[in-house]
């Protein structure tokens, strides 16, 4: 049985890049499909609850395409907050969870998007080189000494490149690392970090 609760759900709207951030309960995304609006027009998310997972389209500021998300429905209701990926870009392009978690994570998201306005025309290998070479120096440390594995028992795994963040990806189970590198603050998690654990493809 779904539980009653307040989720919210963030994203920035590829139309007039603004910020739309909905509160829904439990009750009513479990209801029926919800189409949820930007107060533009200029797009919508659809979202449903139901048993087994939460169902989600959203449109995308990054790539400018709609990406279709599902999750387990026990995640959706538990956890503090829940990032969904733009896998051609790295960025998240949305959040889910509760109000205060959500709020906090669109600011960097918020920036990111501001900063790529500012640079639109230029052509750039990655969202910032900088800390994308620096997280890329500390990802190889940690790996030399032996210190990526993933939760299938593996320590095989594979770089995918991104314009913002860098995917692990265990060449044994198929299980997916995201590591964000597009701030400063990418940078100081990657060098607080002694490992990685890649989580077990399920």
């Amino acid at each position: 049985m779904i539980e009653d609760g307040v989720r919210s759900i963030a994203y920035i709207c590829p139309a007039c890049r603004e910020t739309v951030v909905i509160r829904e309960s439990a009750f009513s995304l479990a209801a029926a499909e919800r189409k949820l609006d930007c107060p533009c027009g200029g797009s919508h998310l659809r979202a449903q609850l139901t048993e087994r997972a939460f169902h989600l389209s959203v449109p995308c500021v990054f790539c400018g395409g709609e990406h279709t998300m599902r999750i387990p429905a026990r995640h959706f209701l538990k956890e503090p907050i829940i990032a969904y990926a733009c896998a051609p870009s790295g960025f998240d392009c949305c959040y889910t969870g509760e109000e205060g978690s959500v709020l906090q994570a669109l600011q960097p998201l918020e920036e990111a998007v501001t900063k790529l306005e500012q640079d639109e025309g230029q052509e750039r290998d990655f969202f910032d080189d900088i800390v994308m070479h620096e997280v890329l120096s500390e990802l190889r440390d940690i790996a030399q000494r032996g210190d990526v594995r993933c939760q299938c028992g593996s320590d095989q795994f594979g770089l995918k490149i991104q314009y913002a963040a860098i995917e692990l990806i265990c060449g044994i189970c198929g299980g997916q690392l995201r590591i964000p590198a597009s701030s400063a603050d990418h940078i100081t998690d990657i060098c607080c970090k002694s490992t990685l654990t890649i989580p077990k493809k399920v």
